[in-house]
This record gives structure tokens, sequence and C-alpha cells, in this order.
């Protein structure tokens, strides 16, 4: 009788015990709340992309979504990565870019929202002048959109004449109509302008490689203006694998995003070199 009742109590405590254990699991949400976060990478530039992106990680995990950053240097492999699904999303290009992008590489990335802008601006090399020597040098972005945005400039600079026909979009080396300075454009990757500036006279360079190359925007010659028809056209958008726009992890990422806290970020940090479209 006395063994039947110890075996009893046995029983009895162990299920105690595993209650236990069970309810402190719950009070403590460790389990529930792994189950319920979701992880994403996403790609981008270093500057400013990746800074905005790190500024909302805590806010956008409080909606239970982990994000780890990845960031490129260049403006070819963010795009290949998302189509292999190595990342979830991407942060760095334009509409432009990305169409044009899709249709030469047969790729499958579609659009989502705009963040910001980055205003393009002419920077001088050898030399500084408002008003370009005969035959100054000009780099420029070798992409195509890019190259676009860049004569469009170079136009509103005064420095050429541009096909006035055209779309901003459309435009080419091939549509400068007048140039009274006889400038040369020459076209490089991206990246690179800021560090090839002492090899030529100026450059027409992008806001984010401009900050990331250390050059001050406020020493530019010229630099597109939020008002434009750039800014309307070029701003940086949230890029994802067709079939992905609806990822309630990117949509929260996006709602985060375009919030008022990242908005007084983005002024006061860049300073009119970054603007929020949103």
């Amino acid at each position: 009788m006395k063994k039947w009742i110890i075996a009893v109590l046995m029983l009895f405590t162990v299920g105690v015990l595993s209650a236990c254990g069970n309810n402190a699991g719950s009070s403590t949400g460790g389990t529930d709340n792994a189950a319920k976060t979701t992880s994403i990478t996403v790609g981008a530039s270093a500057v400013p992309h990746a800074e905005i992106l790190n500024f909302v990680k805590d806010k956008l995990k409080q909606e239970g979504v982990d994000m780890k950053v990845q960031v490129f240097n260049d403006y070819v492999l963010p795009n290949m990565a998302l189509e292999d699904k190595q990342i979830d999303a991407n942060y760095f290009q334009t509409v432009p870019y990305l169409d044009d992008f899709n249709k030469k590489h047969n790729t499958h990335i579609a659009a989502l929202d705009g963040i910001h802008f980055e205003p393009m601006g002419l920077f001088g090399g050898k030399q500084k002048a408002k008003q370009p020597k005969t035959g100054a040098v000009v780099a420029i972005p070798d992409d195509t959109t890019n190259t676009a945005r860049a004569l469009k400039l170079l136009e509103t600079t005064g420095w050429i004449k541009l096909t006035p026909t055209k779309k901003i979009i459309e435009l080419t080396p091939q549509d400068i109509v007048q140039n009274p300075y006889k400038i040369i454009i020459k076209p490089m990757k991206a990246d690179i302008l800021p560090r090839a500036l002492s090899d030529v006279d100026y450059a027409v360079i992008n806001g984010n490689n401009a900050l990331n190359g250390g050059l001050k925007l406020q020493d530019a010659v010229s630099m597109e203006k939020a008002t434009s028809e750039a800014a309307k056209t070029f701003a940086n958008i949230i890029s994802v694998k067709k079939g992905d726009e609806n990822n309630p992890a990117i949509q929260k990422l996006i709602k985060v995003l375009k919030s008022d806290d990242v908005k007084k970020f983005i002024n006061d940090k860049y300073k009119g070199a970054v603007v929020a479209v949103f």
C-alpha cells in the first residue's frame, strides 16, 4: 500500500514540474517570439541606403522582422543576388535603372515604393570653374539611366543643349545638339568616379558615390534640385524578386522606412544630399 501511494506522489510531482516548465516558457515568450520573428536580408549601397536601413533595424524588429543588411559596392551584384534569391530585397536603384537592367540581363525584379532621392552633382577635378575651358573632359556614369541623368544636369548647368523632344530617360550623348565648350564626354563606372576626379576636368557623380568618396556637396559646381524632373524620375526604391511584392516582412520594412523618424534622420544626417520622397 505504501509503495502504491509513493508511486502516485512521484507521478503527481513530475506532472507539476512539467507544467511549471511549460508555464515558464510561455511567460518569457521565448519560444513564441522565435516562431513569430521573420528573418530577411536586404542588399544595399553603403551610403546612404545601408545607413538608413540600419537606422530602422530596431523598429523593424519590434514588428517581428529581423533584418540583415548586406552591403554591395556596385550596381550589378545586388540585382543578380536578388534574382538568385540570395537576398530578399534590395535598396539602391531607381525605376529607370531597374527597367533597363531587367531588359539587358533578363532578370525578373519588381519595383516597390520610393524612399529617397539623391541629387547628382557636377564636381570639379583638374578644373574648378563654373565655366569650363574649351575641350574639357567630363566623366559621367556609363550605365544608361545615369548617363541620361548626367547629360540633363550638364544641360541645366548651361554647358550643352540636348534634343528637346526626348524624355530624360531616353537621352544619350548622341542627343547633344549644341556643345559650345566642345566638352569631351567620358563614360566611366559610377562607383569609381570620385577616385577618377584627379584624372579628368569634371565628373558628374551620383549623390551616394559622392558621399562615399568623401566629397563635399557644397563644393559641387551644380546639383540637381529636389524639384527637378530628375527628382520625380529617379527616386531610390525598394526592389524584390517578382512574386514577392506582397511579402509581409518587406511590407513592414517599407512601412517603417516611410515614417517621420526616417524623414528626420535623412534631413539631419545628409543635409540636402539625400531627400526623402514620401
